[in-house]
């Protein structure tokens, strides 16, 4: 999420054969409609252009590995952007279905993994 203020980069890509959980729990949450992984793609370069430095944390491997393969244009090319830096943090003790003001639904995830790190960074953590 952008620190300016900004708006936050949100989308969605199609689920075509969830498991049982995701199809119960992740699909009725994600309050937007899929796109391609084409337009995603573009999307979150875009996104990402307009920051000089961007940094994606997060608390969960794969969480860092889609970001960066929707940065993959096509078999090698990239879209075009300077930099990115990701953060692999270690969030012992949060519960994002307990903070989370909207659990499951990932911008209302990571704006609450983001006021739990913030306020964790603020006590010293």
């Amino acid at each position: 999420m952008p620190e300016d203020g900004g708006a936050p980069f949100y989308a969605a890509l199609p689920c075509p054969d969830p498991t049982d959980w995701v199809a119960e729990h992740i699909l009725p949450a994600l309050d937007v409609a899929p796109i391609s992984r084409e337009a995603m793609g573009r999307a979150f370069a875009a996104y990402l252009g307009d920051d000089p430095d961007p940094l994606l944390v997060a608390d969960w491997p794969e969480d860092i590995a889609h970001a960066a393969t929707l940065l993959i244009a096509a078999p090698g090319h990239r879209y075009p952007i300077d930099r990115i830096r990701f953060e692999l943090c270690d969030a012992f003790g949060f519960d994002s279905a307990a903070l989370s003001k909207r659990p499951h639904n990932a911008l209302s995830d990571a704006m609450a993994l983001r006021d739990y790190l913030l306020a964790r960074e603020a006590k010293g953590f």
